[in-house]
């Protein structure tokens, strides 16, 4: 039988992330020139959150002005009680918590310091995978 992968397997590792202090602009330009939806926040070196585009299109459906929303600081929208696990923990059971607890993502760690990160987008883009592999098309004979 095959062993389930470790988070390290599918993580986006090395990622990029913004400081606690800077503006929700330039966190949604980060974001945008790096095509990702999620970043690690970071309070003098160490991680305190996470912010999602999601996030970011919440704060202007809230507060309907965008450029007050665009001068706002990351730890005015950022999660701060962030899911973190270590880059062995078995991917199954990061999809897991995930899905049980409606997360966007998981910040993965190594020895206490950031890693990678993965989101429910790279866990849809696995399962599309797996599904690919496990129903792969053979010779096109399967039809009676």
């Amino acid at each position: 039988m095959k062993k389930i992968p470790a988070i390290k397997t599918v993580m986006s590792a090395f990622p990029y992330w913004v400081d606690i202090t800077d503006t929700v602009t330039s966190a949604e330009h980060m974001m945008h020139e790096h095509k990702i939806s999620h970043l690690p926040v970071k309070r003098s070196g160490d991680l305190v959150g996470v912010i999602a585009h999601y996030d970011i299109e919440q704060a202007r459906a809230s507060f309907g002005d965008t450029n007050q929303v665009n001068e706002m600081k990351v730890v005015d929208i950022c999660t701060l009680n962030v899911y973190k696990v270590d880059l062995e923990e078995p991917l199954d059971n990061v999809v897991w918590h995930m899905a049980t607890h409606h997360l966007g993502s998981a910040i993965i760690m190594r020895n206490d310091r950031l890693a990678g990160v993965f989101t429910v987008n790279d866990a849809c883009r696995c399962f599309a995978e797996f599904l690919r592999y496990q129903f792969r098309q053979t010779d096109g004979d399967d039809v009676a």
